[in-house]
């Protein structure tokens, strides 16, 4: 989780890698409509975000009951966003990808081909909750390597007893 551009997706796409399970661009389940509303830099409505919310929380309901796990990458930038996740699978784990708001907003600058703007940053950071206390998961500096956070994230998960055995080997 975290705002645009903290590297949620190559950073998802490796965790996944490490742990053996399938990876979840959540960006893909955006309606067409909520994409060309951003790509206008028009931020999102609470009212836009609730069909792309449910679809993720399927997605979570699916790895759960197939018990496959995954690894979604996904703003959750509010508590409550986060929360709807945790009822969707009781094991949701969340890394935290922080950043301060002007790497991100030269990381976004410099995408090519994204719909999401770098005049959108500021409306992300505005939202942002960060994990609460309550929260299971960690908070990580987005500066780090990705290959860092990833050790990060999997030695975290293996203390928390998300993950064990021949499946998902610690990290080193």
């Amino acid at each position: 989780m975290g705002v645009s551009g903290c590297g949620k997706s190559s950073t998802g796409i490796l965790l996944a890698e490490r742990l053996g399970v399938p990876f979840l661009e959540s960006d893909d389940l955006h309606p067409a409509a909520n994409r060309v509303k951003m790509a206008a830099g028009r931020p999102l409505t609470e009212e836009d975000r609730r069909p792309w919310l449910a679809a993720i929380s399927e997605w979570i309901e699916q790895a759960t009951a197939s018990r496959t796990g995954g690894v979604v990458a996904c703003s959750a930038l509010r508590y409550r966003y986060r929360q709807m996740f945790r009822r969707a699978g009781t094991r949701v784990w969340l890394l935290h990808l922080a950043l301060d708001e002007a790497t991100a907003l030269r990381r976004v600058a410099r995408r090519a081909g994204h719909f999401m703007p770098a005049a959108l940053v500021d409306s992300q950071f505005a939202e942002l909750e960060p994990l609460g206390p309550d929260e299971p998961g960690l908070t990580v500096d987005a500066d780090n390597s990705r290959q860092a956070i990833v050790d990060q994230a999997a030695a975290a998960l293996h203390s928390a007893g998300r993950v064990g055995g021949a499946r998902y080997p610690e990290p080193g």
